[in-house]
């Protein structure tokens, strides 16, 4: 690692520039590549990976070869075959979120689908957190987030379920050195899991602590792990990456509800296309008192919530 910084030290001075972060590591592992290092940790090494286009510059031959590699790698790792969609964001549809905080009931049914639909490590546990509230108060900063689930609900409390608000001025996306997160047609900020540098700006920018990093390589139980994945969305990711809620991409692009949704043991979820004026979240939108969380920081979530 230090010699790599003094590397692109060298490059910047000799070039009497700042050195674009993948044109210094072209440079810098074609020279690793021709020194010594261990059978081990140079067969580990995936050079059609690391050098891969952003997913945007990707044509259909180009992800076709990279499909063939996280196959591969997944029959390797987990013995088992997998299926990678990409379904495109569908036109005149921008997704919006509802929930009724009155219908919740803390079950925590939404956050244990999540992590099975989405093949999340158990040590990030899931993208959603329940929060137990205090009645009259919204400050996220009074929640409970290890509350009993015992009883419930509780009197005097009420159940704040928060996760990424996809927001329409995502602080996020803006601080990405790298462009690997950004906001797509249909409302959903993704990220290209394979271009992300693991620096966590977008992790301290997120106001909502949406974005979760992988401090270790994930450990996704065979038995458990779901198949029908998506570049963008659902497919495990590697160590050193963000990661987030994306509304399902891989469910909600092909007509069907996230995970979350569906596992809602109360119909507190509401979700749908915010454009079409007969759908349930824009007749919520229209007739019932919604709000956001931290609406003062104009980060305009797509996440909204009311009490019915």
């Amino acid at each position: 690692m230090e010699a790599g910084k003094r590397m692109e030290k060298v490059l910047e001075k000799s070039l009497n520039q700042k050195v674009k972060r993948r044109s210094f590591l072209k440079v810098f592992a074609a020279a690793a590549a021709t020194s010594v290092v261990p059978v081990k940790e140079a067969t580990a090494f995936s050079f059609s990976k690391y050098f891969q286009k952003h997913y945007k510059e990707m044509t259909e031959a180009d992800k076709k070869k990279v499909f063939a590699r996280i196959t591969k790698e997944a029959k390797e790792k987990y013995n088992t075959s997998i299926n990678i969609s990409d379904p495109q964001a569908i036109p005149g549809v921008k997704y919006a979120y509802c929930l009724n905080l009155k219908a919740c009931n803390g079950s925590r049914m939404c956050v244990t689908a999540c992590a099975e639909e989405n093949n999340i490590d158990p040590d990030i546990g899931s993208y959603i957190k329940v929060l137990e509230m205090p009645i009259g108060t919204s400050n996220t900063e009074r929640g409970d987030l290890f509350y009993d689930e015992h009883n419930l609900p509780k009197d005097g409390k009420y159940y704040l379920p928060t996760q990424c608000n996809q927001c329409d001025n995502a602080p996020c996306t803006k601080v990405c050195p790298v462009e690997a997160t950004w906001k797509e047609k249909d409302g959903l900020v993704v990220i290209d899991y394979d271009w992300c540098i693991g620096c966590r700006y977008c992790q301290a920018a997120c106001p909502y602590e949406a974005r979760h990093f992988n401090f270790k390589e994930p450990k996704i139980d065979k038995s458990k792990l779901n198949t029908q994945q998506s570049y963008l969305s659902n497919r495990v990711r590697s160590k050193g990456v963000m990661e987030k809620c994306t509304f399902c991409l891989h469910r909600s692009r092909e007509g069907q509800y996230p995970a979350c949704l569906e596992a809602c043991p109360t119909g507190a979820r509401k979700f749908g296309n915010i454009l079409d004026p007969k759908s349930e979240v824009a007749q919520i939108f229209k007739h019932k008192r919604v709000f956001v969380l931290k609406e003062e920081l104009n980060t305009m979530p797509q996440f909204f919530y009311y009490f019915d």
